[in-house]
């Protein structure tokens, strides 16, 4: 079974609510082995990390900001391969529209010499049906080819996006625990969705009008200077200062873009932390805080925009300034060569029906060049996340356990977050027997949770082993490992599915490892019985009822029993419990544990103790005391020899007697909510 999904939520999660001051229980700082690829900042030697882009406002060196634009965007050929013979094809069909609209010019210049002249003097009009004709024929060609383009292009630049979108979240499925919580969730949110879908556009418009820009004007300005000669000169020395003013906004467009897109990001995520902590902002009062909050980074990010259109603007006018004024200059010139007969009026007539076809493109460069600035930029955002590399990778050559019988052992095991000045395991040795029940108990900050994560490789150790049925987990794949593996999480997380999905979600419904339905639905009410989550029933379409995101329109008991319930439906060999009960009251509690202890039987089970009652599950006790086990033995043996353990006990009696009042008042929330249900 494959819980990461859950353990990735889980962590993030904790960090928009209140924690608990145990550093080491927490899953939030990253493993050393574990740490992801980050942006290098200016100057960092490539491989080394600098951080994920924050709420500074101005981004480090992003990966690939050393690279040119095109060796930055040619990174997507892999994901445009597919798509190339459509793409090529608009290309093409995009550029005989442009030869087309260059073509008229010549017609018209022959047709004001030839025809229409001889035509003119000799009031015959029959002369003009061919030139017209071929000049309607191009115009409909030209209206053709851009048809055309539209309709090879616009399929492939949707499936480009698609199969790009469905890489990064694929790509972010797989990536450990250690990167989402470094990674703000509104940065990832505009990547995979704003950045993109910029993409397709740049794909199926800016990359063809570039191409199709770049051909045009260099085939005209050959056409002009091989037929207007110093017309044509004049007309090209124009292109000198606009070349430069095209290179320095590029320089200054591509920091801006970088910018705006990044906070762009920022905003997201403070709009999702906002929107997944509105129950703590408005139980505090804070929702005007949050609002200034939101409101700054709001301005800031309209600052930058407006920065961003000012430079646009900028370079716009001066592309459409530059051409008239040369234009302005031709014609003088110009009619200076025709009245001393050194050019034809019909050439005149073609250059400057040329130079009008050059002109657009020239005009529109401001704004391909910004489109073409931006897509690079949302390139390099996509692969700051494509390159993290993944440290819990699969091994090249994997050990298969085909069925595991949960025997798991910790040897000389050590492990340390990337940030932390020491280990917070420190050479543990730990056995759970086969179908063997273990209680982890520990004070705040030993480093229980962060051992319950070690379990099924959701962190991999930074020294000794850990094994499973004999083999270390770093040989075996990662979901043979949780899918021998499951974890029921003090803090649940579920998902906006209807409680079936949300209860079955470690039982496949499809592979090699598929369930029955008949057995899918046995296991499902007997986890919801298991774990006395009754209240189901009353739901409003029992267990097909969709409870929302993370489940926050339950209860705190009610998420808590579903989160267990899935733990057990998923049958896993080794079952993993970080004080999974705490959210219950006394008498629902000692409920579950009666039925826990039939349903555990021949499951290897360790269960993270944070209150005396959840010892009564436990075979024996484990005791963990600053990152060390300490002593291992019953619940009777322990208090009788060990006074270190003695002290843990009567510490979680005096926070359970505390909390007491708590659970009951969660109880008679929790009886309020499933009588509104009813």
């Amino acid at each position: 079974m494959d819980v990461m999904p859950d353990t990735k939520r889980t962590s993030r999660s904790r960090s928009r609510g209140a924690r608990r001051a145990d550093p080491s229980d927490s899953p939030r700082r990253s493993p050393a082995s574990s740490a992801p690829h980050r942006p290098a900042a200016p100057g960092t030697p490539p491989g080394r990390a600098e951080g994920p882009p924050g709420r500074t406002g101005s981004p480090a060196a992003p990966v690939g900001s050393e690279l040119s634009t095109f060796a930055s965007v040619r990174r997507l050929y892999p994901y445009v391969r597919p798509a190339m013979p459509r793409m090529v094809g608009g290309l093409f069909s995009a550029l005989g529209a442009s030869l087309a609209a260059l073509a008229i010019p010549r017609v018209l210049q022959a047709l004001v010499e030839g025809p229409l002249a001889a035509g003119a003097a000799a009031h015959d009009l029959g002369a003009l049906v061919v030139p017209v004709l071929l000049v309607l024929v191009l115009g409909v060609a030209e209206a053709g080819f851009v048809l055309l383009r539209r309709n090879l292009v616009m399929y492939p630049g949707t499936r480009v996006e698609a199969e790009l979108r469905m890489a990064l979240f694929r790509h972010l499925q797989d990536l450990p625990v250690a990167f989402h919580d470094r990674w703000p969730g509104g940065q990832l949110l505009s990547r995979i969705m704003g950045d993109l879908g910029l993409l397709r556009r740049w794909l199926v418009f800016g990359l063809l009008q570039l191409v199709v820009s770049i051909v045009t004007i260099v085939v005209g300005v050959g056409i002009l200077l091989a037929t207007a000669g110093w017309l044509g000169l004049v007309y090209l020395a124009g292109a000198i200062p606009v070349t430069v003013i095209a290179f320095r906004f590029s320089r200054r467009y591509r920091v801006i873009a970088r910018l705006s897109q990044d906070q762009s990001g920022d905003l997201a995520t403070t709009v999702e932390e906002s929107v997944h902590g509105i129950r703590v902002l408005k139980a505090f009062g804070r929702g005007r805080d949050a609002l200034d909050s939101f409101t700054d980074q709001a301005e800031e990010l309209r600052r930058t925009e407006i920065r961003k259109a000012g430079n646009q603007a900028t370079v716009t006018t001066s592309l459409q300034l530059i051409p008239e004024v040369t234009l302005a200059v031709c014609l003088v010139l110009g009619t200076v060569l025709a009245a001393q007969g050194q050019i034809t009026v019909g050439s005149l007539v073609a250059f400057f029906l040329t130079t009008a076809v050059i002109n657009g493109p020239v005009v529109d460069l401001g704004m391909t060049l910004s489109m073409t600035l931006n897509a690079r930029t949302a390139v390099d955002r996509f692969f700051e996340v494509m390159e993290t590399s993944n440290p819990l990778a699969d091994p090249a050559d994997p050990v298969d356990v085909p069925e595991a019988r949960g025997h798991v052992q910790l040897r000389d095991v050590t492990f340390r977050y990337e940030d932390a000045p020491r280990p917070v395991l420190e050479h543990v040795d730990l056995e759970l027997p086969v179908g063997t029940t273990t209680a982890l108990v520990g004070l705040t900050g030993s480093g229980k949770s962060t051992l319950a994560m070690v379990v099924p490789r959701i962190f991999d150790v930074t020294g000794g082993e850990m094994l499973l049925d004999g083999v270390d987990v770093r040989r075996m794949r990662r979901h043979d490992v949780r899918r021998a593996v499951a974890v029921a999480f003090e803090d649940p997380t579920l998902f906006s599915a209807s409680v079936r999905d949300n209860v079955l979600l470690g039982v496949p419904e499809a592979g090699p490892d598929a369930v029955p339905e008949e057995e899918r639905e046995r296991r499902l009410h007997e986890a919801l019985e298991v774990a006395q989550a009754g209240f189901v029933a009353d739901l409003p379409h029992g267990v097909e009822t969709r409870i929302g995101e993370e489940g926050l329109s339950l209860s705190g008991g009610q998420r808590q029993r579903l989160a267990l319930a899935r733990a057990i439906a998923a049958r896993p060999a080794v079952l993993v419990l970080d004080d999974p009960l705490s959210a219950l009251d006394v008498a629902t509690e000692e409920a579950v544990t009666t039925r826990l202890r039939d349903v555990l039987a021949g499951t290897t089970s360790l269960v993270i103790a944070h209150r005396p009652s959840t010892v009564a599950l436990a075979d024996r006790v484990a005791v963990l005391q600053d990152g060390r086990i300490t002593a291992v033995g019953t619940h009777r043996d322990l208090l009788a020899t060990d006074a270190h353990y003695r002290h843990v006990i009567s510490s979680l009696e005096q926070d359970w007697e505390e909390c007491a009042e708590h659970a009951d008042h969660e109880a008679s929330e929790q009886a309020q909510t499933e009588e509104v249900q009813r």
